[in-house]
């Protein structure tokens, strides 16, 4: 559903096609790393529904709790997907929903809907790095940040891990300098990330806490963000999880902002 969710809401996977990614002379192409391991946590089967629990702690321990449906459709294998987020608990923000278009070779159309003004707005391209919901995850973390945003290099060697440097090519447009992402090198499923500011300290960590196997598919079912500066984190529990359920692509359009689909009920 989402990275290591996360990452990324958001953060469920799906096994890929073994085999060492050798580049020429048999050394190790980081591109081909880094794809599996996108595959790994957007691309589990042809779609997917989850429920999740949302946990939000405050660095006083105070916690806020959310739960919500989440519905993924790819429209491409590796290519275009569509999400869709129903907010089920508290009540005030019962039916909030969140819809993604996500692209390969533009900017994704995110949209929020806030049931209490009957109102639809649209998630600017500027905006998608801020929180989601107020949580320590963000709109991005949902569908994933784009391959193609990035410059990548292989990390130290590390006989459990690949560890990933991810520069942004548009430093302009982020509040971090660059993020770390550990892979591990037996099922390519990305396991941590640490983001690190324009002073190079670090500040953000996404990290897988359990993995089960469902359908088949090695499934993120535990994940959690933390915030260092702000000492918050943001835990997230998926149950109910369900892939190949032959998802509509009518569930993930604005109708289904003033008309609950029927795949977020079941």
């Amino acid at each position: 559903m989402c990275s290591i969710l996360a990452t990324y809401f958001v953060l469920l996977t799906v096994a890929v096609s073994a085999g060492e990614p050798n580049g020429p002379g048999g050394q190790l192409d980081v591109e081909k790393i880094v794809e599996k391991a996108y595959y790994m946590a957007y691309y589990q089967g042809d779609d997917g529904r989850a429920r999740v629990t949302m946990t939000i702690t405050d660095k006083q321990g105070n916690k806020r709790t959310r739960q919500f449906v989440i519905l993924r459709k790819d429209l491409k294998d590796g290519g275009d997907q569509m999400y869709f987020v129903y907010f089920q608990r508290p009540s005030e923000v019962r039916r909030m929903a969140y819809l993604v278009h996500k692209h390969v070779d533009r900017d994704d159309d995110r949209w929020l809907y806030m049931p209490a003004l009957d109102l639809e707005r649209r998630i600017a391209a500027g905006d998608k790095r801020t929180s989601f919901v107020g949580s320590d995850f963000l709109y991005e973390d949902v569908s994933g940040r784009s391959l193609r945003e990035d410059i990548h290099e292989l990390g130290e060697p590390n006989d459990s891990f690949y560890i990933i440097k991810n520069t942004p090519k548009e430093p302009q447009q982020v509040e971090f300098s660059y993020y770390l992402v550990w892979i591990d090198k037996n099922s390519f499923v990305p396991v941590k990330m640490q983001y690190y500011d324009k002073a190079g300290r670090l500040y953000r960590v996404i990290e897988a806490l359990k993995i089960e196997t469902i359908q088949d598919f090695p499934t993120v079912v535990r994940s959690v963000a933390r915030d260092l500066k702000t000492g918050s984190q943001t835990e997230m529990e998926f149950s109910d999880i369900r892939y190949n359920i032959g998802l509509s692509e009518e569930v993930f359009t604005n109708r289904s902002f003033s008309r609950t689909p029927r795949e977020v009920l079941q």
